[in-house]
């Protein structure tokens, strides 16, 4: 019998802190998410240290971010476009975005960023991509 009591009252601990742990992991989901959106003022900045800017092209590049950022935003929460209209608006946000930065960046700065955004898609891409186990 105390057994069975002992059981079911570990049972009952481990499910309350699995049940709890669920709530904060959902609590947390939008701040998570959140954390992995784009910030303007941090993205130049690194941006900036990364290609070594000058001052003056790291004053501009903030606000093309945010412009991009800004556009984004609005079309992700646009529920009327269909999937392949979303897609082509972004890739027109994304063009005029490499065409703001193309007139405030070096030719050798674009090929920079470009060369650093590759590794990056490519670091993530591997992140991501999980092994297939021998079966």
């Amino acid at each position: 019998m105390n057994r069975l009591f002992l059981s079911t009252s570990l049972a009952l601990a481990l499910s309350g802190s699995l049940a709890l742990a669920q709530q904060q992991d959902a609590a947390l989901a939008p701040t998570a998410k959140h954390h992995h959106a784009h910030n303007p003022q941090r993205e130049a900045a690194k941006i900036s240290k990364e290609l070594n800017l000058s001052a003056d092209q790291a004053a501009k590049l903030e606000p093309i971010l945010a412009d991009r950022d800004s556009k984004i935003a609005v079309l992700k929460n646009d529920t009327t476009l269909s999937p392949a209209a979303m897609k082509q608006q972004m890739r027109a946000i994304r063009e005029q975005t490499k065409q703001q930065l193309a007139s405030v960046l070096t030719p050798d700065q674009i090929q920079q960023l470009r060369q650093t955004h590759h590794r990056h898609g490519q670091q993530q891409q591997s992140a991501t991509s999980t092994p297939q186990s021998a079966s």
